[in-house]
């Protein structure tokens, strides 16, 4: 299904669970800038910081994917952010118990209606761990808000997954690009310049673009983003 841009605007609060700094460039940018856009806050919970698995011991490092980060937020349309400082692809050393507290932490700051995070089919082991924490925070309990579970596709990780890892990424939801949520997506992915690569990797923008216009032909429109819908509550 196309988002119409009156279902959009029906959400006033967004957060995105993101297992590292970039992931929600890459999944969601340009639909981020149009929640924003329509007036809706947008905070972003990164679970950690995706530098220390590389075996990265200056500090420095941190500070730079996080002020690439902050940059991206921007470029987005202004989001907030937070980092919650769990060990880099090893989440599931972490007791699932402690991811899940942490998002039900931020669940209860913001009170969001929209939770936009990882497939469960990822081959990333983060991206698999920070969904399974999103879906036991938001336990369908009655007087809770959150409406909506969407689960964003990241190159170099959902399309490299066998069938074996988990469910197939199967898009449900095609929200529409136009040439400013475009060009927002763009700007992140340059604030995210150091962590992107040359082409053929997926990582390049020349895929990142391809895969945008592949979407929205998919749905009928030029350029798209698209979701898997977890979990959609109607009152």
């Amino acid at each position: 299904m196309a988002m119409r841009a009156t279902e959009q605007e029906a959400y006033t609060s967004i957060l995105v669970v993101a297992a590292h700094p970039d992931d929600e460039a890459l999944g969601c940018a340009g639909t981020l800038f149009r929640h924003r856009s329509s007036g809706a806050k947008v905070h972003v919970l990164f679970l950690s910081d995706g530098e220390m698995a590389r075996g990265a011991s200056d500090k420095a490092l941190v500070r730079r994917r996080l002020a690439m980060a902050e940059a991206a937020a921007e470029a987005m349309g202004g989001l907030s952010t937070r980092l919650a400082g769990f060990p880099d692809n090893r989440l599931d050393a972490v007791d699932m118990l402690d991811l899940v507290r942490a998002v039900e932490a931020e669940i209860a700051e913001h009170n969001p209606d929209l939770i936009y995070t990882h497939h469960p089919g990822d081959l990333n082991i983060d991206h698999r761990h920070a969904h399974q924490a999103v879906m036991t925070a938001c336990r369908p309990i009655e007087g809770r808000g959150v409406r909506e579970i969407r689960c964003f596709e990241v190159l170099s990780s959902t399309e490299w997954a066998g069938p074996g890892l988990g469910p197939v990424f199967e898009p449900t939801l095609f929200i529409g690009l136009d040439d400013a949520a475009f060009a927002a997506k763009r700007a992140a992915f340059n604030a995210y310049a150091a962590e992107m690569r040359p082409m053929p990797h997926p990582r390049s923008w020349e895929v990142i673009s391809a895969l945008a216009v592949l979407r929205g032909a998919t749905a009928g429109m030029p350029r798209a983003e698209a979701f898997f819908v977890s979990r959609r509550l109607v009152p």
